[in-house]
């Protein structure tokens, strides 16, 4: 049995250690009390961040977009939007439109820029919010939601612009700001949406005078030599795409020199 010379030196070490281990359990609340309030102000900012880039939505008030690209056609706008309203002509003032576009694939999308002396021709349709957000948000990631004033969208089908609405453009995130190049060219693939698009839209043009596939094109900037046919049969494209010839007859017609550089990938 031990003695109590040998439990001496036990109790000492124990004595020492006790406060040891008090001052470790306040540091380590301390640095939890600490860490606290910077994971909440982490998340505010995030928040914060989000707002900027997605504004809160009146859902009051009907929710209108704009679209400039892919949105324009009603196929490739219903594949994540199925319930969206239909596309109506529009001419929108104040914003350009570009081949700026970087996003995770090696391409280079359609952006828009707030321009005061530009004006471009678009879609203009309803979106249905679910749990308060607007479908195109998740669709639209590299780029971020801006309002639109009405007096800045002229409806071209001879109706009038939605009355007590939000009107809202989705436009570049200033680190996707980038012109096509090597690397990120303009592809077939996504110009051919495009121009379907406006193709559809031009169906809709009140004055039969007014080519808005050709606006389209004009009111676009950025069209680049680093353009590539990546149609599946480039050769052949009507087998795949029954446009083919439509669309290409505008390019030709438009940008005629780029049109003969375009390479065959």
């Amino acid at each position: 049995m031990p003695t109590s010379q040998q439990f001496l030196p036990f109790c000492l070490a124990l004595t020492l250690l006790v406060p040891l281990v008090t001052k470790a359990q306040t540091v380590v609340g301390e640095a939890t009390t600490a860490v606290a309030p910077a994971y909440g102000a982490a998340q505010a900012a995030n928040r914060n961040g989000d707002n900027n880039c997605h504004p809160p939505i009146d859902l009051a008030k009907p929710q209108f977009i704009v679209g400039y690209g892919s949105l324009m056609q009603t196929a490739s706008k219903r594949s994540t939007e199925p319930d969206a309203g239909e596309n109506l002509p529009v001419l929108v003032t104040g914003f350009q439109r570009a081949w700026n576009t970087h996003g995770v694939y090696p391409t280079c999308y359609l952006g828009v820029q707030r321009s005061s002396g530009a004006a471009m021709v678009a879609a203009l349709y309803r979106s249905f919010p679910e749990d308060g957000k607007l479908s195109a948000d998740a669709r639209e990631i590299d780029y971020c939601r801006a309002s639109v004033a009405a007096d800045s969208v002229k409806m071209l089908d001879a109706s009038s612009v939605p009355a007590d609405s939000q009107i809202w453009i989705y436009v570049n995130k200033p680190e996707t700001l980038k012109a096509p190049d090597e690397g990120h060219p303009i592809v077939q693939s996504y110009v051919d949406i495009v121009i379907i698009g406006c193709m559809e839209l031009q169906q809709r043009v009140a004055d039969p005078e007014f080519d808005f596939v050709e606006q389209c094109i004009k009111t676009t900037a950025g069209w680049s030599k680093h353009w590539v046919n990546d149609r599946l049969y480039p050769r052949r494209p009507y087998t795949r795409q029954p446009q083919a010839f439509q669309i290409d007859q505008h390019l030709q017609r438009l940008l005629p020199r780029l049109m003969e550089s375009v390479r065959i990938e």
